[in-house]
């Protein structure tokens, strides 16, 4: 039955049906087989209901509200502008400028497309214009565009914590010191790669300042957005509403770069992204429930407990599967189908869930950028359309290999990823 099930799923995907359509056909079709035909669809609207029915997924339309707002406010760019003159000097600067604007606007939209698309269109023809090779250029996008999923705050995280009762502050904690060293391991990558390049002059200070004192109220997002949930002030979904407030208030006072005839734009692009997620969410939870009746996850539980294999190899097996479905799926349908049989799988082999959190987040990183349809390469060649497809992902395959790297490095020290959120509580 499962067989049949993924083989149905994966028919009606490559038919080009939207996930949440598909994942909702196979849903109703597992009523009509298997539980009593039509007399069990009024289980339906109960399980949409109930799937919508949490206060912590208020913060999904609010995170979504406040990246388009900073989206269309050009938020990324001033970052962008920001990077290049402090950094611009080093080795590879424009690279290392597009890192750290990257995973500052990750932080602050935690949107993976986001901060791509904002990002390079910036830096890829500033970057092409300092002679920069192209595969550099575009590697160096696509990959710090991941990085936001990874840096708090997360939709993919708030989901994750959705599905397994997780604190999601925790959850969030838990993403810092990994995002921060994978930021670092790309930056030290972009500056062994550009060494032998000219470098560019450094800016003179009094420019470095009026232009960091232009950016600080940008900056200050992030430190009161994630500051606020770990000081008590309020909780992840509180921070969702204060941080969308606050992005509204800098972009229509401070930097004035979104009117009232901006937010009709705004907000359609908001409802259109966040309907597109929640019915997903109902799709997943139709089908997770025919997979429940019929007690796969129970099936798989018991060939899992009941095999001789290493929970390693076992380990293994499930990167693997997770970057397979990276490469045909967007973040959240992998999360919303595959993490409802993951975790109680991983708790019984006795991984902690806040640990596994930040390697699922690090393996949909890496399959947004492996082919056939990782959806950065994608991105970027929306933006670069004078850029081959193959380029791209030739300049991604290093930092893909760095992020493999760093999953290995979180199995040999997991404590990268759960030491803040056991010391800070």
């Amino acid at each position: 039955m499962l067989i049949g099930f993924t083989a149905l799923l994966l028919v009606l995907l490559v038919s080009g049906m939207p996930v949440a359509f598909t994942l909702m056909i196979s849903g109703v079709l597992g009523m009509l087989f298997f539980l009593g035909g039509p007399a069990s669809f009024a289980q339906i609207p109960v399980i949409a209901y109930k799937t919508l029915d949490d206060f912590v997924l208020t913060a999904v339309p609010l995170y979504i509200l406040m990246s388009q707002i900073l989206l269309k406010g050009r938020v990324g760019n001033q970052l962008f502008e920001l990077g290049s003159r402090w950094l611009g000097h080093l080795p590879g600067g424009l690279g290392v400028a597009t890192i750290f604007a990257c995973a500052i606007f990750a932080a602050i939209s935690g949107s993976s497309v986001a901060t791509a698309v904002t990002i390079g269109a910036m830096a890829i023809p500033e970057m092409l214009k300092r002679g920069y090779k192209r595969e550099v250029v575009l590697g160096t996008v696509a990959a710090g565009g991941t990085l936001g999923i990874l840096i708090p705050p997360s939709i993919p995280m708030i989901l994750y914590g959705s599905i397994t009762d997780e604190s999601v502050g925790k959850l969030f904690l838990s993403g810092i010191v990994p995002g921060t060293l994978l930021t670092l391991f790309f930056i030290v990558y972009v500056v062994c790669r550009s060494w032998s390049m000219e470098r560019q002059a450094p800016s003179p200070w009094n420019v470095r300042w009026e232009i960091l004192k232009e950016n600080f109220w940008g900056l200050l997002l992030p430190v009161l957005v994630v500051g606020g949930i770990y000081t008590g002030a309020f909780t992840p979904t509180e921070a969702a509403a204060v941080g969308t407030l606050y992005s509204l208030v800098i972009t229509f006072f401070v930097y004035r770069s979104v009117t009232v005839k901006d937010m009709p734009e705004i907000l359609e692009d908001t409802v259109r992204t966040t309907s597109m997620i929640f019915a997903i969410m109902i799709g997943a939870m139709l089908f997770g429930f025919i997979l429940t009746v019929l007690q796969v996850p129970q099936a798989i539980m018991a060939l899992v407990t009941e095999s001789d294999l290493n929970r390693w190899i076992i380990f293994v097996g499930v990167n693997i599967v997770l970057l397979i479905l990276g490469c045909i799926l967007e973040t959240v349908s992998i999360i919303l189908i595959t993490l409802p049989m993951l975790f109680p799988v991983m708790r019984q082999l006795g991984f902690d869930l806040i640990w596994f959190n930040v390697v699922m987040l690090i393996n949909m990183e890496l399959a947004l950028i492996s082919p056939p349809i990782g959806m950065n390469l994608f991105v970027i060649k929306g933006i670069s359309p004078d850029s081959k497809l193959q380029q791209i992902i030739t300049g991604s395959m290093p930092f893909a290999a760095i992020m493999a790297l760093e999953i290995l490095l979180l199995c040999l020290v997991p404590e990268l990823a759960t030491w803040l959120p056991r010391v800070l509580k």
